[in-house]
């Protein structure tokens, strides 16, 4: 499958697997995303009943190994994010949100106990899962929340309240980041738990075909063996947001070339003055620097995805990926629209819609200031964030 944006044939540079992964999520989100997505999008609706069908394509918890998990590499993982984020970053968060965050905390640190009863379950789409760190007052310094889980004798005793939170109204598992007498722990609670409760955030303005819920949780009685016994401290969640991150960065690019594409072949069938938007100096000039960035993003993610499958990659570098990807990708979505005029205001065409959802993306698994931050201690040697 060539792109119209492929300035470079980046195809040489991948396996004939990584292509076949590529091409299979490719033709799921040509075949039954793109006619619809609009729509869902305008309704402010998630499709839950695609998600049989990423299970089937072995897209939940892809990366990870065993328990009914595909085990398929960092760059095939980030080549499946780049198509599913090219139908919307709707479906490349749900299936980082359940994968890089919610499986990736039980396959990173729970016990074997609480991987074989749930990995599995998860990675056929029987089970959704949500992933609650960020809290009202406390997103780009987690180390502020006031979530917090005491001991009652054998059980643990949860209250706090979560702002963000994806899928939690329709998941069937909560990982849940809290406070402690020892630090930050993570806890595994099922959402039928009473005092548990996720109410989906509305009258959003990106992200409309996604879930993104508050979390309220009012004496959430768990028993002791709830805790996920391989996190203790920050560097739990953080070992998971670097693994969203890192899927960032490649979806990000989906949605660029998506919306190059859009503008690409509107432009070549809109007549202006007798000739197509595409003959125009100024049209051409925006078709190439679009075409460049998007060629740029995809060559340093894949770069750094042979670095991550070597086990080589560092936390500032998917700082690097993430924070560089999003930025030009929002600019290319947006300077696509312009090429669409006042018809790339509607639903009918994508480049609006990704560029508002891409605002989220930047937002979310760390800001671009949180990026800049990381990468320039790195530089420096000096932190910057106090």
């Amino acid at each position: 499958m060539s792109d119209p944006s492929d300035l470079i044939d980046f195809d040489a540079l991948l396996s004939a697997e990584e292509r076949a992964v590529r091409d299979s999520v490719r033709s799921f989100v040509d075949s039954d995303i793109k006619a619809h997505i609009g729509q869902w999008y305008d309704k402010g609706v998630f499709p839950l009943e695609i998600v049989p069908e990423l299970a089937r394509l072995g897209l939940l918890g892809m990366h990870l190994e065993g328990y009914g998990c595909a085990g398929r590499s960092a760059v095939e993982y980030g080549l499946a994010g780049a198509e599913l984020e090219a139908g919307d970053s709707g479906l490349r968060t749900f299936v980082s949100v359940q994968g890089s965050l919610a499986m990736g905390a039980i396959h990173k640190h729970g016990s074997q106990a609480q991987k074989a009863q749930w990995l599995p379950l998860m990675a056929a789409g029987e089970a959704i899962g949500c992933f609650g760190l960020t809290e009202p007052t406390a997103g780009s310094d987690p180390a502020a929340m006031t979530s917090y889980a005491r001991r009652d004798g054998g059980d643990w005793v949860i209250n706090g309240t979560k702002r963000w939170i994806g899928l939690a109204s329709v998941a069937q598992i909560a990982i849940i980041w809290a406070q402690t007498d020892d630090g930050v722990r993570g806890f595994l609670v099922p959402t039928s738990t009473p005092g548990f409760t996720a109410t989906p955030i509305e009258a959003k303005l990106s992200m409309r075909a996604s879930i993104q819920c508050d979390v309220e949780l009012v004496d959430v009685r768990l028993p002791a063996d709830a805790v996920l016994p391989g996190a203790v401290g920050l560097s739990g969640p953080f070992s998971c947001l670097n693994e969203a991150r890192y899927g960032i960065m490649w979806g990000a690019m989906g949605a660029a070339r998506d919306s190059f594409e859009a503008a690409l072949a509107y432009s070549k069938e809109r007549l202006q003055f007798d000739k197509p938007l595409a003959g125009y100096q100024l049209t051409q000039q925006k078709l190439v620097n679009m075409a460049l960035e998007i060629n740029k993003g995809f060559l340093l993610a894949l770069h750094l995805g042979r670095m991550k499958d070597a086990g080589r990659l560092a936390p500032e570098q998917i700082s690097v990926g993430k924070l560089n990807n999003c930025r030009e990708a929002i600019k290319i979505a947006r300077e696509a629209r312009t090429i669409l005029g006042g018809n790339g205001i509607t639903v009918d065409y994508s480049p609006l819609r990704h560029a508002s959802n891409l605002e989220s993306v930047r937002t979310y698994e760390g800001t671009d200031e949180v990026h800049t931050l990381i990468i320039g201690n790195k530089l420096t040697g000096i932190p910057a964030f106090r």
